[in-house]
């Protein structure tokens, strides 16, 4: 029995010697200390056939034997695991004087960066900037606004209807109906946002747009409040230099209607291809509000008037920007949109 023992010790460190790996290791334990078939476990189930006087010293030989070859175990596997985590970190060694990846930054949209400045122009002139859904009702999309039913605007060709009474708003107008349900004049909004028209796609031409509408309505507002107003805009969007002019023109919301132009900033008015020729650009509608309109939101036309107006963010965006082709706003490329934003 004293032989078996020291054999038994002699196999356990060689082949504690070949083990390479936790696993190893772990059948090792299996095959010396387990429970049932373990060899140092059948040297301890064997004592009890020896004689007595023989089971006390070979008892303890066995008992020696297992507590060195939990010892061994023990330190072998703190060795091997501490060898693992030398090598993940190697293997996850990060050379911190290798330049890093730049983070792909993101720019603003042209459009955005246009909204951007008329807001602050307008904001600093004494309005307030106001919002409204884009899927209107006919009564604000249309009813309040001054546009009869059989009015072509109404017209299916010419407007998104998601229902017979619903349909995505065809001008940022609805928010001004909007406010003047909230509020009392006096009071100065501006309402940007995206409109929507049936409209082929095409270099000037888009069925989703930005707009941006205007409203001031206060006691004894006229005509030369509007184009005073309009004038100190362009002046600051684009230039000292830029002059103004009004053409007579037809909305059903406003009387009397006009179109607004600006000279050409870029020639001064002498003619080239941004403003074809011409001298002037168009800018946008605008006009006195209409007293049906001033009415039907519970506004007394004989004490309030005011003006309104509406421009075309896309538009604008292509002069400032030198495009020739506004869909080029909507195509997401990056490579194009990130020149101008920052």
């Amino acid at each position: 029995m004293r032989e078996r023992v020291e054999q038994v010790r002699a196999q356990l460190r060689e082949e504690l010697a070949q083990v390479a790996d936790l696993a190893a290791l772990v059948r090792v334990r299996d095959r010396y200390l387990g429970r049932k078939s373990g060899l140092i476990t059948q040297l301890i189930k064997g004592l009890g056939a020896l004689p007595p006087e023989e089971r006390r010293e070979i008892g303890r030989l066995v008992n020696d034997l297992k507590e060195e070859a939990e010892a061994m175990l023990e330190q072998l596997r703190l060795q091997l695991e501490e060898r693992a985590e030398a090598e993940r970190f190697e293997r996850e060694r990060v050379d911190i004087t290798l330049p890093g990846l730049r983070p792909v930054f993101g720019a603003r949209h042209p459009i955005t960066l246009i909204r951007e400045r008329i807001e602050d122009i307008f904001v600093s002139m004494g309005y307030s900037v106001e919002s409204g859904p884009e899927v209107e009702t006919s009564y604000y999309n249309f009813d309040a606004l001054n546009i009869p039913p059989g009015h072509p605007a109404r017209e299916a060709q010419d407007t998104f209807y998601l229902s017979e009474e619903l349909a995505l708003r065809t001008q940022t107008s609805t928010v001004q109906i909007r406010a003047l349900e909230r509020r009392r004049p006096p009071l100065r909004i501006i309402a940007p946002g995206k409109v929507f028209r049936r409209d082929t796609p095409d270099p000037t031409h888009n069925p989703m747009f930005f707009q941006v509408e205007g409203l001031a309505l206060d006691h004894e507002i006229t005509m030369g409040d509007l184009k005073g107003t309009l004038q100190e805009f362009v002046r600051r969007m684009f230039g000292p230099q830029v002059r103004t002019r009004f053409r007579p023109s037809y909305f059903p919301f406003t009387e009397p209607s006009a179109e607004v132009d600006f000279s050409c900033f870029i020639c001064g008015g002498a003619g080239c291809r941004v403003c074809k020729g011409a001298g002037w650009i168009e800018l946008g509608g605008c006009g006195m509000v209409h007293p049906r309109v001033l009415r039907g939101a519970g506004v007394d036309p004989e004490e309030f008037t005011g003006f309104a107006f509406g421009l075309g963010l896309d538009r604008m965006a292509a002069l400032m920007y030198g495009l020739e082709d506004i869909r080029l706003l909507y195509e997401n490329d990056l490579r194009f949109l990130e020149q101008f934003g920052f």
